[in-house]
């Protein structure tokens, strides 16, 4: 199965650490981000791997080139502009190919071990999300869930950044910017959004504060 990691974003709430590297390449206990997810997933089998790029894009690629060096084998998927989320999957299907697929956001650290994704989702699943219970420094949480399945958008959980994709959603899309949100709000409202609980660790960095707190807790381990 293949992987894309979304690393475009300009990573406006990490300013001005962003205005010269890009999120992925931040600096994570002793090494850039991506390097840390790039090991994730080859050590769950999970070597195939798209990248999009934008924003110092140049970089990540530059950091990443092959994959080898990290046990994957990777592609890239260039944005001339920003394409959001959505959008970049949509441009970034000819690499992706039929089937499921996995996504994961370039701005997250988690210990969730990614071998335990299912083989493939329920039939009557478009897509599988990974959640957590709604951490202290979320305002909200974005869906409720019960047995197996994302039953509302709602409080008591949050969205993990880590998701399956039936490449089949995104067939004959525009290539345009917007967010994967809307699928995700369309599949739950259609009962076709299963998901999993993840209770460890997990966290996006969208802000200074929340970097420094990964760094703090790797260097405590």
């Amino acid at each position: 199965m293949k992987t894309m990691i979304l690393a475009a974003g300009r990573g406006e709430r990490l300013k001005p650490l962003t205005d010269t590297t890009p999120k992925p390449m931040l600096q994570v206990g002793g090494k850039p981000l991506i390097a840390h997810q790039l090991g994730w997933l080859a050590a769950a089998g999970l070597t195939e791997v798209v990248i999009n790029l934008h924003h110092l894009g140049e970089q990540i690629e530059r950091f990443c080139a092959s994959g080898q060096a990290f046990g994957t084998n990777i592609r890239y998927s260039h944005e001339t502009d920003l394409l959001e989320t959505g959008g970049g999957v949509v441009n970034a299907l000819p690499l992706l190919g039929e089937g499921w697929f996995v996504v994961l956001n370039g701005d997250i650290y988690t210990d969730f071990p990614f071998a335990s994704l299912p083989h493939s989702p329920p039939d009557w699943a478009d897509i599988h999300l990974l959640l957590t219970p709604t951490p202290e420094f979320r305002d909200h949480g974005d869906f409720d869930y019960a047995d197996g399945r994302v039953t509302a958008r709602g409080e008591g959980f949050v969205y993990c950044g880590i998701a399956m994709l039936r490449a089949g959603l995104f067939k004959g899309l525009a290539v345009e910017p917007f967010s994967l949100q809307q699928t995700f709000f369309r599949a739950v409202q259609d009962r076709a959004a299963s998901a999993q609980i993840w209770d460890g660790y997990w966290t996006d960095i969208g802000s200074p504060s929340q970097l420094q707190a990964v760094n703090e807790r790797l260097q405590n381990l």
